[in-house]
């Protein structure tokens, strides 16, 4: 669906008041209902969440809706938030991690007594073709986006206050020993399936309970 209606039902669920925990970002979010939905329903669903995560959606997506009433309506304990890999290609670090700020800021600014946790962008690898190769021109891209997305996660980093606001770099999970990522946990090398899920879960869990 378009992100219109996407966002038209986020505004429901938002003003039913329900939420504790609020997941935004974009595919690699919007994901865990397809890829991950029993880890979700075991995990995260006891604890009143709600995932805001549209497939496709940059920075600027989400500074609209935020700005457009997915901020209103609940009180939140926790908001996690990941964002940028889909900005990679087009924005410099110092644009992503600007405006990734300013949603931080924002919600901030709405929800004060809600905390927020940046993750740091999940690591992109180079993807194979159709014909199952990894082409130069894939990993000339690869490099490329991964250099920006390592300048925004030492950028975010630097919200991290110890109290309202934390900031967690789980990507060393996705990795392996070579220093590349398996496709066994993303097969096309941006997306985790449900072995990536699970890392991500197990990564994140103390965190998250100790801050809600």
């Amino acid at each position: 669906p378009r992100p219109g209606a996407r966002h038209d039902g986020f505004l429901e669920i938002a003003k039913a008041g329900n939420i504790d925990l609020l997941y935004v970002g974009d595919s690699i979010t919007d994901l865990w209902d397809d890829r991950a939905k029993d880890l979700w329903d075991k995990e995260w669903a006891p604890l009143k969440a709600a995932n805001f995560g549209i497939s496709g959606d940059t920075t600027q997506g989400v500074l609209w809706r935020m700005q457009n009433g997915e901020l209103e309506g609940f009180k939140a304990k926790l908001i996690v938030l990941m964002l940028g890999t889909n900005n990679s290609a087009a924005h410099t670090a110092a644009q992503i991690a600007a405006a990734d700020r300013k949603i931080v800021a924002m919600i901030r600014e709405k929800l004060p007594q809600t905390k927020v946790l940046v993750l740091a962008i999940f690591p992109r690898g180079a993807k194979k073709d159709a014909a199952g190769k990894i082409t130069e021109a894939a990993i000339e891209d690869a490099t490329k986006r991964t250099a920006v997305i390592d300048a925004v996660n030492a950028d975010l980093a630097q919200l991290e206050d110890g109290k309202m606001v934390r900031f967690l770099n789980i990507n060393d999970v996705f990795v392996g020993q070579d220093g590349k990522i398996p496709f066994a946990i993303m097969p096309d090398q941006l997306h985790p399936n449900a072995a990536g899920y699970q890392l991500w879960a197990d990564a994140m869990k103390a965190k998250l309970a100790e801050m809600m």
